[in-house]
């Protein structure tokens, strides 16, 4: 079973891209996504040319602005949206669907913003999201994926120095907040299959930072510790264009 999670900057100006195709040959059992900045109507329209899947979509109240979907072959047992608390579902940044031996969330977490005024919310938000995949864990295990909005340790951007508690993705209190999955039993597939190796997941549209590979590894697979040995396979698909992001994957 394959699932990859992207983040597509904007579901219906990718899919005039490449994306169609790409998401044909990647060929995914789910596909999460997140800052879609679409209604959910507006997801579906946008991803019905990829056939075989069951779309389900999450948007903020604000339009254009973040948002966050599941397309799935299989049908889920069970849908939800958001974690159940007020101050953070208004902003369409979780979908959770339930299959029989775990559960997938994709997940948009927020950026504390270029001038840190949500870093502060963005701490309250790691600490009920958190708890929020705790409760779900007690039932079943969780495969939970999207963008952190985080680097967590330097291997994981190309300029840490330059960066470190001077930028949004790369402050000691967001790094604590992914301290806090991982100590909590939440195992970043990625870095535990693969703990040398050097791949960034969004680049600056600045300075040509794809092209020069200056970028940072802040869309992460999170599975229950219980859960990974599952995970045959974790990686990043570099290859695939239309976004400042690039999708992750996960080979069960």
């Amino acid at each position: 079973m394959k699932i990859i999670s992207f983040n597509v900057n904007g579901i219906r100006a990718i899919v005039g891209k490449t994306f169609l195709p790409d998401m044909k040959r990647v060929d995914a059992d789910v596909i999460c996504l997140q800052e879609t900045k679409a209604t959910p109507e507006q997801v579906q329209d946008a991803c019905s040319a990829l056939d075989g899947y069951h779309i389900f979509a999450n948007s903020a109240e604000r339009k254009g602005y973040s948002g966050t979907a599941i397309l799935s072959k299989e049908q889920p047992l069970n849908v939800t949206y958001g974690i159940g608390v007020e101050e953070h579902d208004t902003e369409g940044r979780v979908v959770c669907a339930e299959y029989s031996n775990y559960f997938i969330i994709s997940v948009y977490v927020p950026n504390s913003g270029s001038e840190l005024l949500r870093l502060g919310y963005r701490q309250t938000w790691d600490a009920d999201f958190l708890a929020y995949l705790k409760k779900l864990e007690a039932i079943k295990p969780v495969i939970v994926c999207g963008d952190f909005n985080v680097a967590h340790q330097p291997i994981d951007l190309a300029r840490p120095k330059e960066n470190y508690n001077k930028a949004a993705g790369y402050m000691q209190e967001e790094i604590d907040g992914m301290n806090h999955f991982v100590q909590n039993g939440l195992i970043d597939t990625f870095r535990a299959l693969n703990p040398e190796q050097v791949k960034y997941s969004w680049w600056s549209y600045r300075a040509g930072a794809r092209e020069k590979n200056v970028g940072w590894r802040i869309d992460y697979f999170l599975v229950s510790q219980s859960f990974l040995p599952n995970v045959k396979e974790s990686y990043i698909l570099n290859d695939v264009y239309g976004s400042d992001h690039c999708p992750v994957g996960i080979q069960l």
